[in-house]
This record gives C-alpha cells, sequence and structure tokens, in this order.
C-alpha cells in the first residue's frame, strides 16, 4: 500500500483523536514484567490461555503437580511461536493457578493467575528490557522524519516491527460531526508510537478530511488513505507522534 504521509512539525489539536479514547475495552491481555518478576492474569476454567511473549519464546516450565489429573492445570509448551497454553478441568478446585517459565533468552517469570469462567483468553507479555532494545534499534536506522514515514509505512502493511508492541483495538466507534472514527490499533515503540484510525462518512453530503482533522500538535506524520469520502464511505488513517519515553537522536 504506498502512501505519501505529510510530516508535521505543528497542527492544532484535534477533537477526532480525543474521541478514540471513550471505550477503550479489550478482548486480550498485555502485562508487562521484568526478569524475576510476577504475571498477574485471568485464565479460562473452560478453555485455553494462550501466553505469547513480545520478542521472546517460552523455553520450559516448571509447576508442581498434584498427582489427580481432574484436580491439577495442564501447561503445553509449543515449539513452533514458543508460546505456552494453559488448560484447566472444570473439576479443578483451587480459585488460582501458579508455575514458573523460563524464557530463550534466560528470563524467568512467575505466573499467578485467578481462574475465571470465561472465553478463552491470549495473554501478551512483554519485558521492557528487550522491547526497547529492539524498538531503539529499528528507530535509530534513519532520522526522526523518515522513522515515523517508515513507521506509517509499516502500519498501512500491517507489518510487525521489532520492539513495537501491537495492540489491536476492541474500542467502540465514537461519532464526531458526521464522522464515525474507530481505534483500530496502536503501535507502541521506544520514542514513537502510532495509531491506526478508521474513518467513516456517516452524514448525507460528501467531506474531505483534512491532516490537520487528525493530528494533535506533536505529531510527526499523517496519512489518510483516502482523504475524500462520498456519504457511508470509509478510509483508513495513520497518525505517528512521540511516545514521550525516550529521546530520538
Amino acid at each position: 500500500m504506498e502512501l505519501m504521509p505529510q510530516l508535521r512539525r505543528t497542527a492544532a489539536a484535534l477533537p477526532l483523536l480525543a474521541a478514540l479514547f471513550a471505550s477503550p475495552a479489550q478482548a486480550d491481555q498485555f502485562k508487562q514484567t521484568a526478569d524475576g518478576g510476577t504475571i498477574e492474569c485471568s485464565v479460562s476454567a473452560r478453555e485455553l490461555t494462550r501466553f505469547a511473549l513480545v520478542g521472546d519464546q517460552f523455553a520450559s516450565v516448571s509447576k508442581l503437580s498434584t498427582g489427580y489429573p481432574y484436580n491439577d492445570f495442564a501447561v503445553t509448551n509449543e515449539p513452533v511461536r514458543g508460546d505456552i497454553y494453559v488448560s484447566v478441568p472444570e473439576t479443578y478446585a483451587a480459585a488460582k493457578i501458579s508455575f514458573f517459565a523460563t524464557t530463550k533468552k534466560g528470563y524467568v517469570y512467575k505466573l499467578a493467575c485467578p481462574v475465571e469462567r470465561i472465553e478463552a483468553q491470549q495473554v501478551f507479555i512483554t519485558n521492557p528490557a528487550i522491547a526497547r532494545k529492539d524498538a531503539t534499534r529499528w528507530e535509530s536506522e534513519t532520522p526522526l522524519d523518515e522513522t515515523a514515514v517508515r513507521l506509517v509505512q509499516a502500519m498501512a502493511n500491517n507489518a510487525a516491527i521489532d520492539g513495537y508492541r501491537i495492540r489491536q483495538s476492541a474500542a467502540l466507534p465514537a461519532r464526531v460531526g458526521s464522522l464515525e472514527v474507530q481505534l483500530i490499533a496502536d503501535y507502541r515503540g521506544a520514542a514513537l508510537t502510532g495509531k491506526v484510525i478508521h474513518l467513516t462518512n456517516r452524514g448525507a453530503k460528501p467531506t474531505t478530511i483534512a491532516e490537520q482533522d487528525l493530528a494533535p500538535r506533536d505529531a510527526l506524520a499523517v496519512a489518510i488513505a483516502n482523504p475524500a469520502l462520498e456519504p457511508g464511505a470509509s478510509t483508513t488513517a495513520y497518525v505517528v507522534g512521540p511516545n514521550g519515553e525516550q529521546t530520538h537522536d
């Protein structure tokens, strides 16, 4: 997908982006930890729970066995992706499961999770020590302006970026005038953050979306796939700004 992002140094802050965060519900669980840290989450009492490491893979799991299959949970290590899957039988009596996991990069985590009657779960685990190093390396390959454009292109192509945490949003659409605005995904790296936004013209007349309608004051790049929308038509926009946690040379 070819896009020509417009780089922005100054832009008026805009109500469209503010509307995106009214309903930040997430179906998946995202956890951040460090070596030796404890990860608290919820596991399904009836279906599988998947644990996935961002930028790493599980190598082994250590847990105590009760000796009674009807009152014990199972942990399966999936060797291709390095994920682990937890299953809990309906006859499991305890309210929580806990075990230790070692990763291929040598980190050890404790997982302590209440068992709940919920649908199948996905738990994505980030270790900032890994992610920040990889994201910084990717961002430092080019000057800031070029890196912002590369991030827009990666989002437009639905591409993964080393060290970036990508969250698919379950937020409900918000209405701003005749436009329906919905956050689709959030890309977060070391110095930059990017947002993928779906826009639909719910009005009775054609409308044209300008970059300044989407860009907050600190935006670095904005791209809109199709700025001119007929009634009922939709488009996707991409906004890149500073993460606010680290500077970029």
